[in-house]
């Protein structure tokens, strides 16, 4: 059918509910946002669905919803009956129709005859994953859209082993909810009367307290946390799911001086108060940073919606007057790496063959943090769901011992009981490394500036090109395609060099043909890339160290095309002006690609 008659059948079927009908009658004659709401159904990546909130086939609502739960449920049928009786795990962060996404993909799972464990309230994206291996389901679904704008909903599906689903389960998923493309065929259940039967059951407080206790054993540096149990911390939720377990886990912790933002604490789908609810921008710490100075923090930090990601910020003096200011993931993922690698080193606790993970777009500092302590780095493709394979291969069914993950966009991992990003863990370990520095007589910031000076300093940054809709999408996917064609023709480094308008051009790393294109020679000679297949362009530029670069990539989750960037020298001042003549240079020619 066409989208026209797609439109048509969910806007007078009397199946669809009157709300999703009326909002549908409301666009009537407007051919363009008809278009963008059924041209396609919601595409189910290698992580799930996120998409706007609405009504159609390209939306985020109860219907796309049921559907995609549908598909994951033949997947656990045609898995066998066993996978069906360990069942699902469902969890939901704090945006607008979490809960009853949460409740209509447990109603789903049991139509088709499969046991549902299900949060009795918001709880993480971690405890998701957590819960997933205590209750050794067969797999997960959290029902959030992480740090996205308010609009925004999503439907994440994890694995048996809590890490997010494999490619390959992704793809058998997508193939079976073809079969549901008129989401009218998807059979689902009374969720009350699920509950009655105890095909659905509700999890809670058992489980909060053996991930607390998972994480207590995480803990770093005991005797610095005693010392400085009364440091003044403040905390903010961003109106997300982390308020609960972040403050229980300080609180055992032994930090006795926490501060919560009042005006963000509770739950709130619309975050009223933050122009988004991401904490990588500096800007949702605000009002922690306003608390922070009545209170005289020494620490600021904030979770996102789904308490899978994390931004600090930090007191410190300029010009005689008392400031905070925030890091960068790759600043915090630096430091955390240093403190855990260190702190065991001298505790004598760091085992023989551990290993750390970060991502192709994260600092490249730390592979001279692991050398210093004999550990080996791990670099994946960016997302959380290739650090958690890693740490089933090599930890979990290897010999091997994890020891931290980090990716750029403010994502932590300790430990091995959850397999995606922690922001409760983080927390927990930045609070911990704070005490430690502090009890040294050091700050944060003193703390950074010892490992630049150790390893050298590094700056990133990441630019974002936003384009909405069909066309949007449309104009991105051809601005990689363009890129990536303008390196058929390139030989030499001053050819690459000339192609991007600037920096020089040691090689170009194509993750979606597994081709690396080394220029150096002159010859533009080509190997081959080990990482999964990705719509990646990695530029290695050089530099004062050799290791400059910068990489383009759509974003998984949301309408955009990233650009990022990273530049490492001995002397600061020159890696800042490096990082802002690439910057420039490599926006340019992005921006020129995408018109």
């Amino acid at each position: 059918m066409s989208y026209q008659d797609i439109y048509k059948v969910w806007s007078t079927d009397p199946y669809f509910d009157e709300k999703t009908r009326e909002e549908l009658l409301a666009i009537a004659g407007d051919e363009k946002e008809i278009e963008d709401r059924f041209y396609k159904s919601l595409e189910f990546g290698t992580g799930g669905l996120r998409g706007v909130i609405g009504a159609g086939t390209n939306r985020m609502n109860i219907y796309t919803v049921a559907k995609a739960s549908a598909g994951l449920a033949k997947y656990i049928v045609d898995s066998g009956e066993e996978a069906m009786k360990r069942g699902v795990v469902i969890s939901h962060d704090s945006r607008h129709f979490s809960p009853e996404f949460s409740k209509i993909a447990a109603s789903t799972f049991a139509a088709y005859g499969i046991n549902v464990h299900i949060t009795d309230e918001l709880r993480p994206v971690p405890m998701c994953s957590f819960a997933v291996r205590y209750f050794n389901a067969f797999a997960g679904v959290m029902v959030t859209a992480s740090h996205n704008p308010p609009k925004y909903n999503g439907y994440k599906v994890y694995g048996e082993d809590g890490g997010q689903v494999t490619e390959e389960a992704a793809a058998a998923i997508l193939s079976n909810m073809a079969e549901f493309e008129d989401v009218r065929k998807v059979k689902t259940s009374d969720f009350d009367e699920g509950i009655a039967s105890g095909i659905i059951t509700r999890f809670g407080v058992e489980v909060d307290e053996a991930y607390t206790d998972m994480l207590m054993d995480l803990i770093i540096d005991k005797e610095a946390i005693a010392r400085q149990a009364d440091m003044s911390i403040v905390y903010t939720p961003l109106h997300g799911s982390g308020n609960k377990p972040v403050r229980r886990i300080l609180k055992r912790a032994g930090f006795n001086n926490v501060h919560i933002v009042p005006q963000q604490e509770l739950p709130d789908g619309s975050f009223p108060t933050v122009k988004t609810p991401n904490p990588e921008d500096p800007a949702a710490l605000t009002m922690g940073i306003e608390l922070a100075k009545k209170t005289n923090a020494s620490l600021v930090f904030g979770t996102d919606p789904d308490s899978d990601r994390l931004g600090i910020a930090a007191r410190c003096e300029e010009n005689g007057e008392v400031v905070y200011k925030c890091f960068t993931g790759n600043q915090v993922g630096l430091m955390l790496l240093d403190y855990i690698l260190d702190s065991k080193t001298k505790a004598g606790t760091l085992e023989d063959k551990s290993f750390a993970c970060t991502t192709i777009v994260s600092t490249k500092l730390c592979a001279s943090v692991c050398r210093e302590y004999g550990v080996e780095l791990q670099e994946t493709l960016t997302g959380f769901k290739y650090i958690g394979e890693r740490i089933k291969i090599d930890d979990e069914f290897g010999d091997k011992h994890f020891q931290f993950g980090f990716e750029e966009s403010y994502g932590y991992l300790s430990g091995t009981n959850v397999r995606d990003k922690d922001a409760v863990v983080a927390a927990m370990l930045v609070c911990g490394m704070a005490a430690q520095s502090f009890d040294r007589g050091e700050t944060l910031f003193d703390r950074l500036e010892r490992i630049y000076k150790k390893h050298g300093y590094g700056f990133e940054q990441a630019v974002s090109f936003t384009l909405e809709g069909k066309e949007g999408i449309d104009k991105i996917q051809a601005a990689m395609a363009s890129m990536r064609a303008d390196l058929e023709a390139v030989k030499t480094a001053d050819e690459a060099a000339a192609l991007i308008g600037g920096p020089s051009v040691k090689a170009v790393r194509d993750y979606k043909k597994s081709v690396r294109y080394d220029f150096a020679s002159g010859s533009a000679e080509t190997s081959e890339l080990t990482l999964p297949v990705s719509n990646v362009l990695l530029y290695e530029l050089g530099g004062d160290k050799g290791i400059d670069w910068a990489c383009a990539r759509p974003s998984g989750t949301e309408p955009k095309l990233k650009i990022y960037f990273g530049v490492y020298d001995s002397d600061k001042d020159e890696a800042l002006a490096r990082l802002e003549k690439i910057k420039a240079e490599m926006s340019a020619f992005v921006q020129n690609k995408l018109q």
